[in-house]
């Protein structure tokens, strides 16, 4: 009996993993969201966040359907960072943005911009295993900030910029990743431009000394990634971890944060990829968000 018991837990768990590995991961979604942040009588402003490809020369599908968002029509993209898993996937990255430069664009870059990946004991991000972390490989950072901003991307890691978005002026702020304690948000603190419609916020990971400083200075919209949504997720429960100090309720989607007196829009994406030495997910599909902001009071619904 207990053999049976213990032959069906390890069917069951290699059915759940090739699930996760074959066709979880593949499952590319779209979330919609409306978000009430631009002043009242604003027409609505279409924002596509990108985030954590994790490209590999194997993930040419992946390519296929983000490059397919283009038909989308937004009118501002932001992706919040982790592009590359390998140095021979930098082309692939321009291939899934190349309809995308069209359009008003601004990015920050993840540790998996910088870094390439290594082999993690999942037990870690649990708190439940400590090992020294290797020497990781330097991916090519540099040309692939060069090449967004030669394809009329802004840079926003330690800027602010404005641009015309939707004929309006929008400010945006960011940081360099804080899950490598790059950030230094003094850099860019303060209020926004009074004469913008709208100020974002856009940094890789969602930590709470970031969300807390941007959002005390009253910007209207928060948006990050890397937390992968959990992951592997339990079904009717959530996400076991958020890989950083954000609570995991907000491990990913719109949820709000309040900080200072002030209150602003939290968008945090569950990203497209994995790693390659963690390749499946669970319970929390591979996906982009199209956000839908429209003037404060509008029903959502």
């Amino acid at each position: 009996m207990i053999g049976r018991v213990a032959a069906a837990a390890a069917l069951t768990g290699a059915g759940c993993f090739a699930y996760g590995v074959f066709i979880e991961r593949q499952a590319f979604t779209l979330r919609r969201v409306t978000v009430p942040v631009l002043p009242e009588g604003q027409s609505p402003m279409r924002v596509l966040h990108v985030s954590d490809m994790h490209l590999s020369t194997d993930r040419g599908n992946l390519v296929r359907w983000v490059d397919s968002l283009a038909g989308l029509r937004p009118d501002l993209v932001v992706t919040t960072g982790d592009n590359l898993s390998e140095p021979e996937a930098l082309p692939m990255v321009y291939e899934a943005y190349e309809h995308l430069f069209a359009v008003p664009g601004v990015f920050v870059f993840g540790s998996n911009d910088y870094f390439a990946p290594n082999p993690v004991n999942p037990l870690r991000y649990l708190g439940l295993a400590r090992s020294p972390k290797p020497q990781r490989g330097v991916l090519p950072h540099r040309e692939l900030r060069r090449t967004l901003v030669e394809r009329g991307w802004h840079d926003v890691e330690h800027h602010r910029v404005e641009l015309t978005v939707a004929g309006r002026l929008v400010e945006v702020r960011g940081t360099k990743d804080a899950h490598l304690e790059l950030d230094a948000y003094e850099k860019v603190a303060g209020p926004p431009d009074p004469a913008a419609v709208l100020s974002i916020g856009v940094t890789h990971a969602p930590y709470l000394r970031l969300l807390n400083a941007m959002t005390a200075d009253g910007l209207d919209l928060i948006m990050a990634g890397h937390t992968h949504g959990g992951q592997v997720c339990v079904p009717f429960y959530g996400a076991l971890t958020t890989n950083c100090d954000l609570d995991t309720p907000r491990v990913k989607g719109l949820s709000s944060h309040s900080f200072g007196g002030h209150t602003a829009a939290l968008h945090v994406s569950a990203g497209l990829g994995t790693s390659p030495y963690a390749p499946y997910r669970f319970a929390c599909r591979p996906e982009a968000t199209l956000l839908t902001l429209v003037a404060r009071g509008t029903n959502p619904m």
